[in-house]
């Protein structure tokens, strides 16, 4: 998943402020107890961190 997909479908789900929060603040347990941004900065795949939010967020699965 390129960058600009992750960040489309996460202002969708979350909006845009929101999105920026859960991404710079919620972390992650399934990373290390990183950040979505540490992960990606870490060169984690886009795709997995999107899953990762989905999961604690309880995103329906059809949207993952």
């Amino acid at each position: 998943m390129r960058l600009t997909e992750f960040t489309e479908l996460m202002n969708a789900q979350f909006g845009v402020q929101t999105a920026d929060s859960i991404l710079t603040d919620h972390v992650l347990i399934e990373f290390g107890g990183r950040t979505g941004a540490q992960a990606i900065e870490d060169g984690r795949d886009p795709r997995t961190v999107w899953v990762a939010i989905c999961r604690d967020f309880d995103v329906p699965r059809e949207r993952w």
